[in-house]
């Protein structure tokens, strides 16, 4: 897995919401399933089938949360905007050519994603054709309906 790009806030709130479900989380699913096994037949009974369920969605989501944060590196939107430069923390406002309404993005993880406000990752095709450049720069990249120009109007922290 490659590396995924965090704001040390997100990193924090990952790592909280990792050890909530790897305690209090699971104490709580293995005694759904222990109260659904006192109902007795296990192959018609509902609840124990959707606490099985819900343990298998809760460690998916630990796995994941486990490989996110092993391979996450934190990062500064704050400086990184300072430097005119659009790098992955920080917010980018865009203009498509023949287009005049300006869209903010997020450049960073899903997992940074705010009300308001679409992510781009910086592995995606426009985020790699955003990633370096500055305000005014118009940059190209390949979308599936063909090659589509922005232009940067703003970047902030």
């Amino acid at each position: 897995m490659s590396n995924t790009s965090l704001t040390k806030e997100t990193f924090d709130r990952l790592q909280n919401e990792l050890k909530d479900l790897t305690t209090r989380g699971r104490v709580e699913i293995a005694r759904a399933i222990e109260a659904a096994r006192a109902l007795g037949d296990l192959s018609e009974n509902g609840d124990y089938h959707a606490a099985k369920d819900s343990q298998g969605k809760m460690e998916a989501r630990i796995r994941q949360l486990q490989s996110l944060l092993s391979n996450a590196t934190i990062v500064d939107g704050k400086s990184a905007a300072h430097t005119g430069a659009i790098s992955a923390g920080t917010v980018v406002s865009i203009r498509y050519e023949g287009d005049t309404t300006v869209e903010k993005y997020f450049i960073g993880s899903i997992e940074e994603k705010q009300p308001g406000m679409s992510v781009i990752s910086p592995a995606s095709p426009l985020g790699q054709a955003l990633m370096g450049h500055a305000i005014g720069d118009t940059v190209e990249f390949q979308a599936p309906s063909g090659v589509l120009r922005v232009e940067i109007v703003n970047i902030e922290a």
